[in-house]
């Protein structure tokens, strides 16, 4: 075993134990935690779907705790404004204006997550520079630059109330590297654990009771690019990737049918080059966290559908139904495209 070999095994290692320290904070959410640590090794922002109440923002307190690095969150609202970010003014106690670093850069380098919750509820303005946020991981303020290296944004977006909300553009989507969807646990044990003990009443106090700092969060760029050398991709899945990819502008093409719609009339755009490049920086993350050198068409199949479902751009007949045509769509794609 090489020396990269080893560093890839010794952090697979501490990758796992994360999952399982985060895990402790939020029951029943197997497949989200990965998810979003699959994310994290990645270095991919994500979108979180989830009703009210689900846990989201303790599942993301929980990773910025085992991360060491720091959490930020903002809400969306329709009156925030792209300064409210960066500054806020307030009386100081003597009794003058004053203005302090907003959520955005109060912690300079160290941000490790920062959470914008109910993205949709923002304006456009706003989205804006997120966008640049999340492409640059630098912002500018108070007459200089701030870099955020180690940064990753999660946001969510409010599905249930349709009024004075901004729903985000096809181009601020695609900056996103996965959408995650968490759902409230399914099984009546968890459900009961989590309606009756004390312990998931105090979020800060389970928070507080995690590990800190289990991996070293300024190394995780580093560790994401061996990863993404080391775990290696066969032509045949490049060809299988690519025929997926296809399939996303052309569904007809490749014998997807669905029941109710024409899949020849559906689509106004398939999948950018982005997701496509972050669609197999995931499944190689995901091979590594199965303890696999290559990738192999289970892990892409594992992420298809949250590094792609969000990207595509339906004819405007159909656009208003994505939430219901979506995951039939990449089931279809799945079972349509012959895997190696």
């Amino acid at each position: 075993m090489d020396r990269d070999d080893a560093v890839m095994s010794d952090w697979r290692q501490r990758a796992l134990r994360l999952e399982a320290e985060v895990a402790k904070a939020v029951i029943g959410q197997a497949r989200t935690v990965r998810q979003i640590n699959t994310a994290v090794f990645a270095r991919g922002h994500v979108l979180l779907q989830g009703d009210v109440g689900v846990g989201k923002t303790t599942l993301l307190r929980a990773f910025a705790q085992v991360l060491g690095g720091d959490f930020a969150r903002v809400e969306g609202t329709i009156d925030l404004m792209p300064g409210d970010l960066i500054y806020y003014t307030h009386i100081s106690a003597e009794g003058r204006p004053a203005v302090e670093p907003g959520p955005l850069v109060r912690y300079g380098e160290n941000l490790a997550i920062f959470f914008f919750n109910e993205i949709n509820r923002a304006r456009p303005q706003v989205h804006s520079l997120l966008l640049r946020v999340m492409a640059e991981r630098s912002v500018s303020a108070f007459s200089r630059e701030f870099h955020f290296p180690h940064l990753l944004v999660f946001a969510d977006r409010n599905r249930v109330e349709r009024e004075e909300t901004f729903e985000i553009s096809a181009a601020a989507r695609d900056r996103f590297m996965l959408e995650v969807t968490m759902d409230t646990p399914a099984d009546e044990a968890q459900r009961r654990q989590l309606m009756i003990e004390p312990r998931f009443h105090d979020t800060d106090r389970l928070i507080g009771e995690l590990d800190s700092a289990l991996v070293a969060y300024q190394e995780l760029n580093q560790v994401a690019e061996l990863i993404q050398r080391g775990v290696q991709a066969s032509d045949a899945l490049q060809t299988y990737a690519l025929d997926l990819w296809r399939a996303t502008a052309a569904p007809a093409d490749y014998g997807v049918r669905l029941p109710d719609l024409d899949a020849s009339q559906l689509m106004l755009a398939g999948a950018s080059p982005r997701g496509m490049s972050l669609l197999m920086r995931a499944a190689r993350v995901t091979a590594w966290l199965d303890g696999r050198g290559h990738v192999t068409p289970e892990d892409v199949q594992a992420v298809f559908a949250p590094a792609i479902a969000h990207r595509l751009c339906y004819q405007p007949v159909y656009e208003m139904r994505r939430q219901d045509i979506s995951g039939r769509l990449m089931n279809a794609i799945l079972s349509s495209v012959a895997a190696p």
